[in-house]
């Protein structure tokens, strides 16, 4: 693809997105989406996006490492590839467009029961086997689809009551794992080539240095702040599924 002023322009908003979302504001990255969707073809703009999503992990994990959580992903890991094999079927037979609004409602339902729970003290809800499996399973399901999933990990780690670095360092794992898995299978679709791996590496410097930016602002959010903020950008992320 030729490297118009627009498409750079765009190309370095989502490289920002990406950085901030990773670092210092999960959430963000919902609206690097749509701006992909403007640069390339629907499906070659999920595989175009994620080699982008992959260098934002790499720099939540080189930030955060020391406050990732294990014990709140092991139990996830089985029906997110469920979650992900439903998905690489799904993907290969009809559009994304098609589910995204039933995501969408997905999602919006989940930062409801959320907000609920804490409104009136549901702690038992995080800790039963079916939350998780659902979660899990919904989770692989989003992020094969559309790059999705960043609500619904967002939503179940603040369920499970992390602190801001403890969440940021057990999701920046959690991606950096499923992000990688999915190459070979975004690879095998076609949905990744050397014209978007071009574009990517292009966007590098941008992504590093919103990920720095983006450290720095978590440092001054507060966690009543930051839980909020959240459970907020999965919202809007929600209605974006569902409205198109």
């Amino acid at each position: 693809m030729s490297m118009t002023i627009h498409t750079l322009l765009l190309g370095l908003c989502v490289a920002a997105l990406v950085g901030l979302t990773k670092t210092g504001v999960p959430g963000l990255g919902t609206l690097a989406v749509p701006l992909m969707a403007t640069l390339f073809p629907a499906k070659l703009s999920v595989g175009a996006l994620l080699p982008m999503l992959i260098c934002g992990d790499i720099f939540g994990v080189a930030f955060y490492r020391q406050h990732a959580q294990w014990d709140k992903l092991w139990g996830l890991f089985p029906s997110l590839i469920v979650g992900m094999a439903g998905g690489t079927v799904v993907l290969s037979r009809i559009e994304n467009p098609q589910l995204r609004p039933l995501l969408g409602s997905l999602v919006l339902g989940l930062v409801t029961l959320e907000v609920l729970r804490r409104r009136f003290h549901w702690e038992n809800i995080p800790n039963q086997r079916w939350f998780v499996i659902f979660m899990g399973t919904l989770a692989g399901f989003a992020t094969t689809l559309g790059n999705a999933a960043g609500s619904i990990m967002g939503i179940y780690l603040l369920s499970k009551g992390l602190p801001k670095n403890q969440f940021m360092g057990t999701r920046a794992w959690y991606f950096l794992i499923v992000n990688v898995i999915k190459v070979p299978l975004f690879a095998s679709l076609d949905m990744i080539t050397a014209d978007t791996l071009r574009f990517d590496l292009s966007m590098v410097p941008m992504i590093a240095v919103s990920a720095f930016a983006g450290k720095m602002l978590l440092y001054r959010l507060t966690q009543g702040l930051f839980t909020w903020v959240v459970l907020l950008l999965a919202a809007v992320a929600a209605v974006r599924l569902i409205v198109g």
